[in-house]
């Protein structure tokens, strides 16, 4: 028995790396995109969710990410 740990991995990856204010923050508070601030605001953690939740699914569901672990 196998245990299928893609979703888990993509998952954690894209978590990381969406966090409002770690590499990049869309919308800024002053301008559009700031990067590397470390602040965030509710617009900005709901269009990070957003994104997260589309990039996830496409990796999960059309491309079909797989690792498995024996």
């Amino acid at each position: 028995m196998s245990a299928d740990w893609g979703p888990v991995v993509v998952s954690v990856i894209l978590f990381i790396l969406l966090s409002p204010g770690l590499l990049f923050q869309l919308p800024a508070r002053t301008r559009v995109v700031e990067f590397g601030n470390m602040t965030t605001s509710g617009i900005s953690i709901l269009l990070h969710a957003v994104i997260y939740f589309c990039i996830l699914t496409i990796l999960i569901i059309a491309v079909g990410v797989h690792i498995h672990a024996y």
